[in-house]
């Protein structure tokens, strides 16, 4: 009798020692439908972006359209004048000129922003001691305002500059090099700061690319015995071929585009007789001051657009090709 009771006090004290068992979860109410988000509701979080580009990209493209078809100038509206502007632009030897400069800046400094790049990356990319100090050096001039760097090479470049100085101090020339006096000279000095400006950029590119391509393949092409330049041109060249070609399109874009080197080299002429205009420059020229033709100007904006279009699909085109 007494070990009954010692059993059932040692069940009860069990008993009060025992945490209480967690309730359990009510079932969900009986014919209750899945809740419904209303149908705007995606197009109230794309709205902030839609609106910014709306107004910031696709209006002012409309309205650089519509303008191109008046005569308006900056002190008085226009009137439709259909496709005069651009009849009078396609007859305007300074039109022709300013093209030719901009194409012949694309030839010259695209070919360079797509290799010199990749040779820089390709040499930047080894793990060695203080190799960061040299990747941040190459960066700088990305960072630095176009304005400042255009300055610093004026300096270097102008008639009594570092380069001429140098120049004249080894009795390499007896005269001066007019980098920033003659057109043609000054168009060239002005693509050197482009390609200097943009090395750092670009690759970062390309250490990205280079980044992705697998050792294994570097390995099997030095037990084939391949050297280093064969194994650069077999094994990392076609490896990165698709980011070389991203970037001889984004190079394209932003040489068509050119502005700031030749205003701070060549002044607001564009260099003697605006012999380095650029079809920015020109659309500069034409739009602004007293007497701007805001629609003339419109009009060369137009077809400068166009021209960067044509590059942009062949780059597109030439990505399809690579791809398939």
């Amino acid at each position: 009798m007494s070990g009954a009771g010692e059993v059932s006090g040692a069940r009860r004290a069990t008993g009060a020692r025992r945490a209480p068992a967690p309730p359990a979860p009510a079932p969900p109410a009986a014919g209750r439908a899945p809740r419904h988000r209303p149908w705007w509701t995606p197009y109230l979080f794309l709205a902030p972006g839609l609106v910014t580009v709306t107004l910031f990209s696709l209006w002012p493209f409309v309205n650089t359209v519509v303008l191109s078809l008046t005569d308006a100038r900056i002190l008085r509206g226009g009137h439709f004048v259909g496709l005069a502007n651009y009849t009078r632009a396609l007859a305007d030897d300074d039109f022709w000129a300013a093209t030719a400069n901009s194409v012949l800046y694309l030839v010259v400094v695209v070919p360079a922003l797509v290799l010199l790049p990749l040779a820089l990356a390709v040499l930047v990319q080894a793990k060695v001691p203080g190799i960061g100090l040299f990747r941040s050096a190459f960066y700088t001039p990305v960072i630095a305002s176009a304005v400042v760097v255009g300055l610093i090479w004026q300096w270097v470049l102008r008639s009594d500059g570092l380069v001429n100085t140098v120049l004249q101090r080894l009795r390499v020339i007896s005269e001066p090099v007019p980098f920033l006096t003659d057109s043609r000279l000054l168009l060239c000095s002005a693509m050197l700061v482009t390609v200097w400006k943009g090395l750092g950029y670009y690759m970062v590119f390309y250490l990205a690319a280079l980044a992705n391509v697998p050792a294994s393949l570097y390995e099997a092409a030095a037990l084939d015995g391949a050297g280093a330049a064969r194994r650069f041109f077999s094994v990392t060249v076609p490896q990165v071929k698709p980011m070389m070609l991203l970037v001889g399109t984004l190079s394209a874009v932003s040489a068509l585009r050119v502005f700031t080197e030749i205003y701070i080299l060549g002044g607001e002429s564009g260099g003697p007789g605006g012999g380095a205009r650029t079809l920015p420059f020109l659309i500069r020229q034409v739009g602004l001051g007293f007497a701007g033709e805001t629609g003339y100007a419109a009009a060369i904006s137009v077809l400068l657009f166009l021209l960067t279009l044509v590059f942009s699909l062949l780059g597109r085109r030439l990505s399809k090709g690579d791809d398939a």
